[in-house]
């Protein structure tokens, strides 16, 4: 049950019917039925994972709590770590491993296939999984107590809106929303509606129409030209941003309606100024996971700098194993840890060369320089992110250097006028979204009363329209049950 079906557009009023109808202390019960129906109308046998990952974390939380030696403290988080990794494990990267062991024995003349054929990803398994660690982790860290009632416990892993595809939220911001009176409010509807809209937005129009062009080259890299290569990736790097940022706006927007507030995933994070600064606004809640459960136990930047850029290598090198199992992952992982320590070591040698040149690091013109510069790196990482393996990502980068073909790229690409102009006015838009989500009474963010005027009604009708006409291919897909899944699904 895509966001963009018809079952949702169906499912989420009677959920929300639900959530202020039912008296608060029986509210649990549906929330967490229609949230395990809603994951369960990918594959219904698959539930049973998310329900063990569930009770294993619930236990060891309460015996964690409940026990005061250090040792044996540290015995169940580690049963309810490796209890909730075993089954992302397998699931996730068994078949990745296997194929790579069944390569070495071919090498020495073995046929042994140690993979196992049919192996299917559980949908969300990566987002939930994090969400339980997270949980077993503060509890054992006695940052929080650990939850007693089951059912709530069990809506915080498995809260519909944020359950697939994020944002990964903390038990101490969701677990409270859970348990307290939720009323029809006109300005959470507001905002939130403002929010789910703008999500839309990006999925449907954006996203699906970038990613049309996108597909044609990275599908078929040998007939690509170089610069479709560069122009695919910027694009890419378009529809992935309106994919993900769209999916979480409407994640935190249905939850906005329903009286829950979900944490921030995105902050414009093309107009970062270093690839510091993009992480800081790409994908926050897995960012701030990461420094929190994984850089920071590490050491962070605690015990030396030399120490400090490892543990940032490894976070990055993780994170690539994270997005998936395949070296197309790793090597993005790897090429933005790159990025990042080199970053680090050559911040101050940078600032100094701006000095000598008389520039203010921080004018206009230098910020403007430095954000054209991060996206061009962040781009061509993503040509490793998009390409479909290992192979035909060498026929793409050997196309930037030895078939460029500029002059014809935008025939190459199936573009015309129109289309040009189409998706640019569309890029316009996601822009003004993304400066303020509502135009409207309440900044979506920070809840703060900003006014209303003409102009930014008009704005509202007229991404509105833009959602209707140029989404007219969604829409349809929408109405016949073919609406195009969100990229991160797969992850």
């Amino acid at each position: 049950m895509n966001f963009n079906s018809i079952e949702f557009l169906i499912f989420f009023p009677i959920v929300m019917l639900l959530n202020f109808v039912v008296p608060t202390k029986f509210r649990i019960i549906p929330l967490l039925a229609m949230s395990y129906y809603f994951y369960m109308s990918w594959n219904p046998e698959l539930v049973f994972l998310i329900l063990f990952t569930t009770v294993v974390s619930y236990l060891s939380g309460l015996v964690i709590e409940k026990t005061e030696s250090v040792a044996k403290r540290k015995v169940w988080l580690a049963i309810s770590i490796v209890a909730s990794l075993a089954v992302l494990f397998f699931f996730k990267y068994y078949n990745f491993l296997a194929g790579g062991v069944s390569s070495i024995f071919s090498l020495f003349g073995g046929k042994a296939d140690f993979t196992i054929e049919g192996l299917v990803l559980p949908v969300g398994i990566s987002f939930y999984t994090f969400q339980t660690l997270s949980y077993s982790i503060d509890v054992y860290r006695k940052n929080i107590p650990a939850e007693r009632n089951f059912l709530y416990y069990a809506l915080f892993v498995s809260f519909f809106p944020q359950l697939v595809a994020g944002p990964i939220e903390r038990p101490e911001n969701l677990l409270p929303q859970l348990k307290v009176e939720h009323k029809l409010n006109i300005s959470d509807l507001s905002i939130g509606a403002k929010r789910a809209i703008s999500g839309f937005f990006k999925k449907v129009v954006v996203a699906d129409i970038a990613g049309t062009y996108v597909n044609g080259v990275f599908n078929n890299p040998d007939s690509a030209t170089g610069a479709a290569v560069v122009l695919a990736s910027m694009l890419f790097a378009v529809q992935i941003y309106c994919d993900f940022s769209g999916y979480t706006d409407i994640a935190i927007g249905c939850g906005r309606m329903m009286g829950y507030r979900l944490m921030q995933n995105f902050d414009r994070p093309y107009s970062a100024t270093n690839i510091k600064d993009f992480w800081s606004r790409w994908h926050i809640s897995l960012t701030s996971w990461f420094k929190d459960y994984l850089y920071i136990p590490l050491g962070g930047n605690r015990k030396g700098k030399a120490r400090m850029y490892v543990n940032l290598f490894i976070v990055f090198l993780v994170s690539g194993l994270w997005h998936g199992a395949d070296m197309t992952f790793v090597i993005w992982g790897v090429l933005h840890g790159i990025y990042r320590v080199v970053g680090a070591v050559t911040a101050k040698k940078r600032d100094g060369i701006y000095g000598k040149m008389g520039l203010d690091i921080n004018s206009k013109p230098v910020l403007f320089f430095r954000r054209i510069i991060t996206f061009l790196l962040v781009c061509f990482a993503w040509i490793f992110f998009r390409a479909n393996n290992t192979q035909e990502l060498v026929v793409l980068l050997s196309k930037l250097f030895t078939d460029f073909g500029a002059m014809s790229v935008l025939s190459d690409m199936g573009f015309t006028l129109s289309s040009v102009l189409i998706l640019v006015l569309s890029i316009v838009l996601l822009s003004m979204i993304d400066r303020r989500y509502t135009y409207g009474n309440y900044d979506s963010v920070t809840g703060e009363k900003i006014g209303v005027d003409a102009a930014t009604l008009l704005v509202w009708a007229i991404i509105f329209a833009w959602i209707l006409i140029l989404g007219g291919d969604a829409t349809s897909s929408i109405a016949s049950g073919g609406a195009s899944a969100f990229i991160y699904f797969q992850f």
